[in-house]
């Protein structure tokens, strides 16, 4: 009996073209870059299960992705500074297209998709300046890059979706960096973050940042919900000795409202929140790579609990609660008191999970 992969092929060879979903690429519910044992790299789609439902090979090490609202189709990015975006097709595992950053620019890791799917925005930074900048690419148009918007601030690191708008909500990360000096950090005195949340055109909607004492935290992960709340997940950039909150709750029209653990909780971060994503119950979790934690907080972002696991970070919602990732291959069901583990890969899950 042919498979269904090949079923969908005879049907393209033969002319027709039938409507693919999420389903014809093996049902996945989440995307993830990993590292195979080889030192391959590739993105893998993952069931809710823990199951892996797909790979696709990938040119280096990728940092997260963006999955269409429909079609089964994912743009892998490269860990920053990169400069290559791959669109993958999920189904027959092909490269569609590569985007490349124009010159005087580089992606940071992240992008998403317009409501709609025919718009892809990616967070970029413009070398010469540092200015963050949003690219915009016309997927009917086969991911022709059409114009950019400014990100409002230095270092976008994630831009996303405002589920259920086309409101894009930008985490400025804040830190200047050029390709010359690889990853170095070249304004940590000066280094504004914030997070920016603007209508596709551009035009701001609101913009805001934590009290400047604490300008040397720097925003890079953020997840939303349909209420227009935003999850906020930082990283120290100042005095290793201190150990500042590293999640705030935006919610609009108030701000950004930091949650402050007591200080044994704060420090088992290690200065840094590798992700940050919701729960279907209304939780947030951040996660700690460096400290090898996951930390849950309620809807208020008062704190909850504490799991420890070795090089945890990937984490996003799912309609029962949340999963986790680790470097070690490992697949969790977080729940609000709960990390439970499903499966276990002979991989190295890089640091984001997407959720589909």
């Amino acid at each position: 009996m042919p498979s269904r992969r090949g079923f969908l092929a005879g049907l393209l060879a033969s002319g027709l073209t039938p409507r693919l979903s999420w389903a014809d690429a093996g049902h996945p519910t989440h995307l993830s870059a990993a590292m195979d044992p080889n030192g391959a790299y590739a993105l893998y789609g993952l069931r809710a299960d823990g199951a892996r439902a797909f790979r696709i090979p990938l040119p280096g090490r990728g940092h997260a992705a963006a999955a269409h609202p429909t079609y089964p189709e994912a743009v892998a990015f490269a860990r920053r500074p990169g400069r290559f975006a791959l669109v993958l097709d999920c189904v027959s595992g092909a490269v569609r297209h590569r985007l490349d950053a124009p010159a005087g620019r580089h992606f940071y890791g992240h992008g998403a998709y317009a409501q709609d799917g025919t718009r892809l925005y990616t967070t970029e930074n413009q070398i010469d300046t540092g200015q963050g900048r949003i690219g915009i690419w016309a997927r009917d148009e086969g991911f022709e890059r059409i114009g950019e918007i400014a990100s409002g601030g230095i270092g976008p690191h994630e831009v996303l979706r405002l589920p259920g708008t086309d409101t894009l909500a930008v985490a400025n990360g804040g830190i200047h960096t050029h390709p010359d000096t690889g990853r170095e950090k070249l304004n940590l005195d000066t280094m504004r973050p914030n997070l920016t949340l603007m209508a596709s055109d551009g035009s701001i909607l609101d913009h805001v940042a934590l009290n400047p004492a604490l300008h040397q935290n720097s925003l890079r992960h953020i997840a939303a919900r349909a209420d227009g709340t935003v999850a906020c997940a930082f990283q120290w950039q100042g005095d290793p000795f201190d150990a500042p909150p590293l999640l705030a709750l935006y919610r609009p029209g108030q701000g950004l409202r930091l949650a402050t653990p007591d200080e044994i909780t704060r420090r088992a971060m290690n200065a840094y929140a590798g992700s940050v994503g919701f729960l279907a119950t209304g939780e947030v979790a951040i996660t700690s790579p460096r400290g090898g934690t996951l930390q849950v907080f309620d809807a208020q972002g008062q704190f909850i609990t504490q799991y420890r696991q070795p090089d945890i970070c990937g984490v996003a919602e799912t309609p029962s609660g949340g999963l986790a990732s680790d470097g070690t291959g490992r697949i969790y069901r977080l729940g609000r008191r709960s990390l439970t583990e499903l499966a276990s890969h002979r991989l190295a899950f890089d640091n984001h999970l997407i959720a589909i």
